[in-house]
């Protein structure tokens, strides 16, 4: 039998005022989305049909014409093998990059050679020859939980719900304003961004809304779902299908869908059977579980459903939040959803928007990475964060033709499946238990600071998490850090290794007593 331990009951409501604070370059993002929403068309539906990764079984996302992105080629060897020498050295002694070398020299005289030519014929018929092979290496094949290992959190600021009616106000007036800019994706008015004389590619609004991963064994799938016209709403374990366009196509008002999810909460006084914590699990495991899910009808339409929802929206049970450790808190909950205790059933993490709201004034997305990097996720909660708060009334003239929403039923559960749910709380818990998370908030100096002693910010902070790591370990991290390949047709990230022999140098003379302050500052701006 399924074990099922019940969740936290206390519901606390914060009292310190809601911060809402518009944070990095969301400003001009706002003024780019909010000029172009003026212009749509009043009903802001476009047309959506555009093939989609060789790994999609709805093969369409919403097109997003940009002809001046540039191509993505294929580099020389000699300059990629060049690179790696140069990324590998200060983490090898001299004897093992002595060794490295004659390997690397080996495999450009031979192999090297025959791979290249393969590869640059591959490059030649395809405008980006490593976007669908990066979708299907770095996230469909990998085999661990999305779940801490995959999927970010995104925080909204913190809110002061007063009672549970603020509560779900607040979720509704944020459904609203996700609609919104899911008709601004779709009527492609997205503003496009420029760097320096190049455009960088808006394809990835496209892929985001009504998208879902599949769990399969060994290679996952995406499902693309654009034209969805609804969100789920899970709730106490429980899921439900809510309509947030009219027939017309207009959306409906957040008073309506508040209104909606009001009557969810009323309703729903127990908990359900945690179906959601199957997708925390490893990939093999849920995929395993899956199978056992889709062997009855009615389950085969629930997760049909839930799949094609534009997003998920997790209605969480109050939890009690530590004084000091509020944000500690909030992100774990959107990284795991707590453990199976709390709130980690209460999620669909194969979806790649997520919603998540709880009463205690935590609210955020958690998002599935595959599809996406996190700038268009974030783009859209700047965008939402500030309708919100330049108009009290926003939400409020959207269609009031609205159905009530309708409860996702799961079959019963064999005895298989209860021994995949009960495995996945397990390995959920282990995960939860396992993942240490403390934000500190560092009032030293800020980023001007440093920008007036003429250092970068990023790379800073960078050379000050290496220092770190070396204090600990005595040696240097193989460290990474993500740039975006936006500027290219399909362009997903590439690697940025920071690690290099100058910042070696720098650790260094941080931990020798015998460098002067201004010999490390040197090494430091080196580095």
């Amino acid at each position: 039998m399924y074990k099922y331990q019940s969740p936290t009951s206390e519901r606390i409501l914060e009292k310190t005022e809601a911060e809402m604070k518009f944070r990095g370059n969301g400003k001009l993002l706002w003024n780019l989305t909010k000029n172009s929403l003026a212009q749509q068309s009043p009903n802001g539906i476009a047309k959506k049909v555009l093939p989609a990764s060789s790994y999609s079984t709805v093969q369409k996302t919403i097109p997003l014409e940009q002809p001046n992105l540039l191509k993505y080629h294929v580099l020389p060897l000699e300059e990629t093998l060049n690179r790696f020498m140069t990324t590998v050295e200060p983490l090898l002694t001299p004897e093992e990059f002595q060794r490295q070398k004659g390997i690397t020299s080996e495999f450009l005289k031979k192999q090297g050679r025959e791979l290249q030519l393969l590869l640059e014929e591959t490059g030649s018929k395809e405008k980006n020859w490593l976007a669908h092979r990066w979708l299907k290496a770095a996230y469909l094949t990998y085999r661990d939980p999305v779940t801490v290992f995959v999927s970010p959190g995104m925080t909204f600021p913190k809110q002061n719900f007063r009672d549970s009616r603020a509560f779900v106000d607040y979720t509704a007036r944020v459904i609203y304003g996700l609609g919104e800019f899911n008709d601004m994706v779709h009527a492609n008015k997205i503003p496009i961004v420029k760097m320096g004389k190049n455009e960088l590619d808006n394809s990835q609004f496209g892929k985001v809304f009504g998208t879902c991963r599949i769990p399969r064994r060994g290679t996952d799938e995406i499902v693309y779902n654009p034209d969805s016209d609804y969100v789920v709403v899970i709730y106490k374990n429980h899921f439900y299908q809510l309509k947030i366009y009219s027939k017309e196509g207009k959306l409906i008002a957040a008073p309506c869908l508040a209104a909606q999810l009001e009557n969810i909460v009323l309703k729903e006084t127990q908990v359900g059977v945690p179906y959601g914590i199957l997708t925390t699990d490893s990939r093999d495991n849920w995929a395993e579980a899956y199978e056992y899910l889709v062997e009855t009808p009615g389950n085969r339409d629930a997760l049909k459903t839930i799949q094609g929802a534009l997003f998920t929206v997790s209605l969480d049970e109050g939890t009690i939040l530590k004084e000091g450790e509020e944000t500690d808190e909030l992100i774990l909950s959107l990284i795991h959803g707590s453990g199976s205790k709390i709130n980690s059933g209460n999620r669909w993490m194969d979806k790649t928007i997520q919603l998540v709201v709880n009463p205690n004034g935590n609210v955020g997305f958690t998002y599935e990475h595959s599809p996406a990097e996190g700038q268009p996720i974030a783009m859209m909660m700047d965008y939402v964060v500030q309708k919100m708060k330049e108009d009290p009334s926003f939400g409020q003239s959207g269609s009031q033709d609205f159905a009530p929403a309708q409860k996702i039923q799961f079959s019963s559960s064999n005895k298989s499946l209860e021994k995949s749910l009960n495995v996945a709380q397990e390995n959920v818990d282990k995960l939860a238990d396992a993942l240490q998370m403390k934000v500190l908030k560092f009032n030293g100096f800020g980023k001007d600071f440093i920008k007036k002693q003429r250092l970068g910010p990023d790379s800073f902070v960078q050379m000050a998490l290496q220092l770190a790591f070396y204090k600990m370990h005595s040696e240097p991290p193989a460290q990474y850090e993500s740039a975006h390949l936006r500027i290219f047709d399909g362009g997903r990230t590439e690697t940025i290794r920071s690690c290099s022999n100058e910042s070696l140098a720098f650790s260094r003379a941080m931990q020798d007593p015998n460098v002067t302050d201004q010999e490390r500052a040197a090494k430091l701006r080196e580095a």
